[in-house]
């Protein structure tokens, strides 16, 4: 699971284009803010009349490029998730998503309780000029729903119509509904300079800003959405129409191809009284409070990071060599979405393609970890220097297309879910196949740390090899359990819930290995040199090296070598002597061995036998 913004917050109604976008002006200022970049949502038929099918490539060699290719797609896949909006519609394109939002619970009605209410907040207007308006709508998921599933009509007036047929009903109107209660739509563009004509209460409004919409449903927490549509309401008729059937009407198509220009806050606090608030008010209630978590495990792998340098330094070793990549490559996530957050804070947009790097990095990182794991249940440097080149091949063919479905669901999830589902990426059916191959993994794993076990007979590496998978079986499992909980959980805390599990448990795993890999202690199971038998000298003083241990089992399943001790006595000087005759090994009466291994063998008796010889 990817670690930042969750899916819901994005704009992925169609295909997206990006456009650069001038920000608003502001009302009491001539000055101009900076140009940025919006992701437009443009009807399939209108943006395929625009684009042009990328060129095709020759497949790559290799299966690492492709992840590098997934890595930059992710990149610029990824759209803008951010608290301040800013962009244009056009109003050809019918219906555009902006975002997503969950608003925090109100107070009770206080003098004070207005510093606790949601606010949106901003500016529309357009240098074109409109015959008629187009709507703004903010909507709570019971009226969204409805509104969103009719903008489908292939014909746009009977869209508008189903969209709005519901809402005509609740919506406060001064010429169609004098008495509906619910204050949801906002005709647009503004007056340049002026506040939106639906802004009858001027006091309410945020200085320098055309509209405000206030939120303060004391019930629960909840998502609003915003969205704009190119309908409206006739004053005389109060039916609603699409805004091209304009140019049928008045015999003019000028106001089809019109545009305007947005720039919007949502802000979970009054915006006079963020400064209580700075690491929350820009957040979605779902996603508050994840800056400071982010901040305290900075905290934790600033301090684990150094001591692995530190130990890798001093033990150069494969296997601590690729697990400090593995803890690097957290470590750069964790900044990356981290710096990503902080910026977030204060300006409500961040450093997205930052925050989409870091997730990306966080799945490398993650089946990193899980290839050490695989490597160290094999034996790897614990009882052999070499994994065969069969099982390097088998386990890089299944690794390297896991790492990469990995980050497809990471994409998919980014851009395929849907707007209005509360649905994380392990409710999909990417995300559950990405749960059972790690169960699959899980499997693979106990079954050669099984078989590792099974030819070990080192107590000390028999201790390590059931540490390591104690703890790395509750590191496989935790996720599967943790999605199917998550389940019951609301859509307010859901998310909240998982990215403080997984962190938690990366951030454990990380330490135990970090325990596990140290100098002091990994030397007593890890082979640390290159040679066969590097390692085993230590052993050897205990007779628990394997060579050892497998010829004391020959040894007392075969009659004992031929070592004759005698004695001799001078004639006359009654002096003695000792005499001591050793044949060779007995398996040489085998299998031939090899120059290495009759040395091993030769000076294993050697060692045995010394204390006859002393």
């Amino acid at each position: 699971m990817h670690k930042s913004a969750p899916p819901w917050h994005c704009d992925c109604t169609a295909s997206a284009t990006t456009a650069p976008v001038a920000a608003e002006e502001s009302l009491q200022s001539s000055k101009t803010d900076s140009a940025t970049t919006k992701s437009v949502i443009r009807p399939a038929m209108y943006t395929a009349s625009l684009s042009t099918p990328p060129p095709s490539t020759p497949a790559p060699a290799r299966s690492i490029h492709w992840l590098l290719v997934l890595l930059m797609f992710s990149m610029h896949a990824a759209p803008a998730i951010c608290s301040h909006i800013s962009g244009e519609f056009h109003t050809a394109d019918f219906f555009q998503f902006l975002i997503k939002f969950g608003f925090q619970k109100a107070d009770p009605p206080t003098p004070r309780s207005v510093e606790s209410y949601g606010y949106i907040y901003g500016n529309v207007t357009s240098q074109d000029k409109y015959s008629a308006p187009v709507t703004l709508a903010v909507l709570d998921k019971s009226t969204f729903i409805d509104f969103y599933s009719n903008r489908s009509y292939r014909n746009r007036e009977t869209a508008c119509a189903h969209m709005f047929a519901r809402l005509q009903r609740i919506v406060y109107d001064p010429d169609c509904n004098p008495q509906g209660k619910r204050d949801f739509l906002r005709r647009v563009p503004c007056s340049r300079g002026e506040l939106c004509v639906d802004e009858d209460a001027p006091s309410n409004v945020i200085d320098n800003h055309q509209f405000t919409y206030v939120i303060n449903l004391e019930a629960e927490p909840r998502f609003w959405y915003v969205a704009l549509v190119a309908c409206y309401r006739n004053r005389t008729t109060c039916q609603w129409h699409a805004h091209e059937n304009l140019a049928r009407l008045s015999n003019r198509s000028s106001s089809i191809l019109s545009t305007l220009q947005y720039n919007i806050h949502l802000v979970n606090v009054h915006p006079n009284n963020t400064a209580a608030h700075l690491l929350t008010y820009q957040y979605s209630y779902d996603q508050q409070n994840l800056l400071e978590m982010y901040l305290i495990f900075m905290l934790v792998y600033i301090v684990l990071l150094p001591m692995q340098i530190y130990a890798v330094r001093r033990q150069k070793h494969p296997v601590t060599k690729l697990f400090t990549l593995s803890l690097l490559t957290e470590f750069v996530s964790l900044s990356f979405i981290t710096i990503h957050l902080i910026l977030y804070a204060a300006n409500g947009v961040g450093e997205p393609k930052m925050q989409a790097a870091g997730d990306v990095l966080d799945i490398l990182s993650r089946t990193t970890f899980m290839l050490i794991l695989l490597l160290l249940a094999k034996g790897w440097a614990v009882t052999r220097q070499q994994i065969s080149r069969t099982g390097w091949i088998i386990l890089m063919s299944i690794w390297i297309p896991y790492c990469a479905f990995h980050i497809f669901l990471y994409i998919w999830d980014r851009t395929e879910v849907d707007i209005i589902s509360d649905i994380d990426e392990y409710q999909t059916w990417p995300g559950w196949i990405v749960l059972i191959l790690r169960t699959m993994f899980m499997m693979w794993f106990l079954y050669e740390l099984r078989n590792t076990m099974k030819y070990e007979h080192s107590s000390k590496k028999l201790d390590f090899l059931l540490h390591l998978g104690a703890s790395s079986l509750v590191w496989f499992i935790y996720l599967p359990i943790v999605a199917i909980v998550a389940l019951q959980v609301s859509p307010m805390w859901r998310y909240k819930l998982l990215q403080g599990i997984t962190n938690s448990a990366d951030c454990m795993a990380y330490c135990v290995m970090t325990g596990l890999l140290w100098p002091n202690r990994a030397g007593q199971y890890l082979l640390l040199a290159g040679t066969k038998y590097a390692g085993m000298d230590e052993l050897d003083e205990f007779n628990e090296a394997p060579h050892i241990v497998r010829e004391r089992e020959r040894r007392r399943n075969s009659p004992p070598d031929d070592i004759s001790i005698g004695t001799s006595s001078g004639g006359g000087g009654g002096g003695r002597g000792m005499v001591l005759s050793t044949s060779i090994p007995h398996s040489l009466n085998g299998d031939l061995l090899d120059a290495e291994d009759l040395a091993a063998e030769l000076l294993t008796d050697l060692n045995k036998n010394s204390h006859i010889v002393a």
